[in-house]
């Protein structure tokens, strides 16, 4: 038997035959039969061919995207697979096989396994076609947001509005704009350089850069890269303040530099990390609002630790409340959590730009309740 992502228990197979016939054949079970006929995208109501689906595997190694996704390997196996924690349940010894050269994986924790299309189906808590889009995106979206963001970084020291604006919010040592890769869009110049460079405009409609009519779809933005996409604070009051492309807003932010910590402090917006890491606080990160997506909650509890949960303190209470919830599934995972309390209406970037100190946050954070 085995936990489940969502503590549900499952029974882990029939035994060791049954685990070493999942990297005996090409065709994982769940991919249906192994001959070249097409199989259900959804319930038969839409087939995919398997050429199609081979050439996407093919192009996305399991591998790769695991290490993209956060997964670090613990130690190798024979015949070169690798074996590692389960990014798909809370996992504290390595129980996740990697075939490299099969493109495959099994958990013996929670039992689930497959290729790379099964694995975006679980890491993502999504069905099929949207499995098979998201990786269609990754696939081509990287170096295109890598373009995007240079592009952007360029424009930040060229408009003295968008610094002006980075100062008000407290952000400005250049570590920190290095740090996060900070850069502004004034609109009008990302569509013209990316079509320079190659990239049709189709490719830029369905990455969400560019707008169905053609416009540049961030128009005077702050903008921070993410993790397989882009977050763009608005310095009109016109406009609605925040944007994103379409898809998952990823993990936490940073996380990678933040995992090993064994206290980490967990805040709702990219500018409350901007304010706590300039302040000294390297150990905080970011879940780009108060929900976390499942993605977020495993990598939290992929480890023993402490986390203080600092979200804004809302006149309506509805960031606490919000805090309140995530520390008690934190704590059914058995991670400490500490909610920390902050001046009312205030956020952790507006208590420093207030002229709050790092001495007055410590405090805070000691002063944290279970």
């Amino acid at each position: 038997m085995g936990t489940t992502a969502t503590g549900q228990r499952v029974v882990l197979g029939q035994g060791r035959s049954s685990r070493r016939a999942l990297f005996a054949s090409t065709h994982h079970p769940c991919l249906g039969s192994g001959r070249a006929l097409p199989y259900s995208a959804d319930r038969g109501k839409k087939s995919v061919s398997r050429q199609v689906l081979d050439e996407l595997k093919q192009q996305i190694p399991l591998l790769d995207y695991l290490q993209a996704h956060d997964w670090q390997p613990a130690r190798q196996l024979s015949r070169g697979r690798w074996m590692g924690l389960c990014p798909l349940h809370s996992d504290h010894k390595p129980s996740f096989l990697v075939d490299p050269g099969k493109s495959l994986f099994y958990c013996y924790g929670c039992g689930r396994g497959g290729d790379v299309i099964r694995f975006a189906e679980l890491y993502h808590q999504v069905k099929f076609p949207q499995a098979l889009t998201l990786l269609h995106q990754w696939r081509g979206l990287a170096p295109l947001l890598h373009q995007a963001t240079g592009l952007y970084r360029m424009q930040l020291h060229r408009h003295g509005e968008a610094v002006e604006y980075l100062h008000q919010r407290g952000v400005r040592s250049p570590e920190l704009i290095e740090h996060m890769r900070i850069g502004y869009a004034p609109g009008g110049c990302l569509r013209g350089w990316l079509t320079q460079l190659g990239y049709p405009l189709p490719t830029l409609r369905q990455a969400g850069l560019v707008t169905g009519v053609g416009y540049d779809a961030y128009v005077r933005r702050i903008v921070f890269p993410l993790e397989g996409n882009l977050y763009g604070r608005s310095l009109s009051d016109s406009a609605p303040p925040h944007r994103f492309l379409p898809g998952t807003k990823g993990g936490l932010y940073s996380w990678e530099q933040v995992r090993r910590y064994s206290e980490v402090i967990l805040v709702e917006g990219l500018f409350d990390y901007a304010a706590l890491w300039e302040a000294g606080f390297h150990n905080v990160t970011c879940s780009l609002g108060t929900h976390l997506n499942a993605h977020q909650f495993r990598q939290l509890c992929d480890r023993p630790r402490t986390v203080y949960v600092t979200f804004d303190a809302d006149g309506n209470h509805s960031g606490q409340q919000a805090a309140q919830r995530l520390s008690r599934s934190l704590r059914e995972q058995c991670i400490t959590t500490r909610l920390v309390s902050l001046p009312e209406s205030h956020d952790p970037n507006s208590f420093f730009v207030a002229g709050g100190s790092a001495q007055e946050f410590q405090r805070l954070l000691d002063r944290a309740c279970l």
